[in-house]
């Protein structure tokens, strides 16, 4: 039957409100992740790299990234577990859903075996179905990725339901901020976080969750000697501290930090392993344009490190920290608290110093050319399969794809 004659068959257009778009395309978002296996494929095998790889978190962004960079930079085979929509009628899935499905088909394809969980990671009845996965399917697992990024947490003990929030703690906060949509630089104000919604971010956003994982993951036998876990943070320039170092998200990190410390000793009685924070660039990505202030600084910091030629999109980072830190010929390099750092290229002097150059001046009126807006969206839009080269867009297409 002939596309167009079949009712599932629909046209998806990107659709934004705020900043999410509420569409994403199959085909669009499988070239994505075509595009960051070709990069992956491109370098180097990481000849030292994980071979059998747990990503908690795995269906966008650091967690894809991550899951990709092993399978296809040192042949893992690899389970994912994610909380992806699928596709309702006239509705087409979350782009995660067509992102896995994409990496499994060419993970699969590839000769390598890739295992998915759909469910709520904080839950405990998707920790048993995982780690009952890794027993029967990896028997062990030798790197554990901590990637959520979710805006609620069911408490597994309590079912109590925290609601994470971005604000400053202790005063409001006021700066500059885009609306990306339209492309309005305006002022914002945001009012501080209450001592609720601070233990609420902290406990969506912290480390107790990434704990109970490798908790579980001991307790049932399942890491291998030496085995290595790392989980994703960003710390950012002074401009941003206010809504993320020193606000609730940053407090957050703090505690995925200690948590860090905790299953490093825990994973140092197994084999010498390791547990890490990886502090990386900042990116557009879903979480992060829902933050005050960041999309503007990362819309300037990308024409800074672009026309500097050291910009590096989430495939980059991921590849260039299992490449020279995690599975490296050297130990990785930490900073005074213990986290391996690859936005060291962000933080260079010459860079943030360029960046607080242009932030002062932006305007709506000049803001296409002071920063790197328009590169902004393109990527923005790209997180739901949209602006990929070799799509038409203006086909319909089948919007229901089965997990596999």
């Amino acid at each position: 039957m002939a596309p167009a004659e079949d009712a599932s068959f629909m046209i998806i257009r990107p659709k934004v409100r705020g900043f999410v778009c509420v569409t994403a395309h199959p085909e669009g978002c499988a070239a994505h992740v075509q595009e960051w296996i070709d990069y992956v494929k491109s370098k180097s095998p990481v000849a030292r790299g994980p071979k059998r790889v747990l990503v908690i978190g795995a269906s966008t962004g650091y967690g894809l990234a991550s899951r990709i960079a092993a399978a296809f930079g040192s042949g893992a085979t690899t389970v994912g577990v994610f909380f992806e929509r699928p596709s309702e009628e006239g509705r087409p899935a979350t782009p995660g859903w067509y992102n896995t499905l994409a990496f499994t088909r060419a993970a699969r394809a590839a000769g390598l075996k890739a295992f998915n969980l759909n469910g709520d990671a904080f839950s405990d009845d998707i920790k048993r179905q995982t780690l009952a996965t890794v027993r029967a399917e990896l028997g062990q697992v030798d790197l554990v990725v901590y990637s959520l990024a979710s805006p609620r947490r069911t408490h597994p003990g309590s079912g109590v339901v925290h609601r994470s929030v971005l604000k400053p703690v202790g005063q409001a906060y006021t700066n500059r901020t885009v609306d990306t949509d339209k492309g309005i630089v305006s002022d914002v104000t945001i009012e501080p976080a209450t001592e609720a919604e601070v233990s609420d971010t902290v406990a969506v956003m912290g480390g107790e969750d990434w704990e109970l994982w490798m908790h579980a993951l001991t307790e049932e036998g399942l890491l291998a000697p030496g085995a290595q876990s790392v989980a994703y943070s960003y710390i950012g320039p002074e401009v941003t501290w206010a809504i993320y170092k020193n606000g609730t998200i940053g407090l957050a990190k703090n505690d995925l930090e200690r948590a860090a410390r905790n299953i490093d000793s825990l994973l140092k009685l197994n084999g010498g392993g390791r547990a890490f924070v990886s502090v990386n660039k900042a990116l557009v990505t879903q979480a992060s344009s829902a933050i005050p202030v960041v999309p503007l600084y990362i819309a300037i910091l990308y024409k800074v490190m672009k026309a500097a030629g050291s910009h590096e999109g989430c495939i980059e980072q991921i590849q260039r920290l299992f490449a020279t830190e995690l599975f490296g010929d050297r130990a990785p390099r930490c900073d005074e608290a213990g986290r391996v750092r690859i936005d060291d290229w962000e933080m260079r002097p010459e860079i943030q110093r360029a960046v607080r150059e242009i932030w002062p001046r932006v305007t709506t009126e000049n803001l296409a050319r002071e920063t790197d807006i328009a590169g902004y969206r393109a990527e923005f839009l790209k997180l739901f399969g949209f602006g990929l080269p070799g799509i038409d867009y203006e086909a319909e297409t089948e919007p229901h794809h089965p997990m596999i």
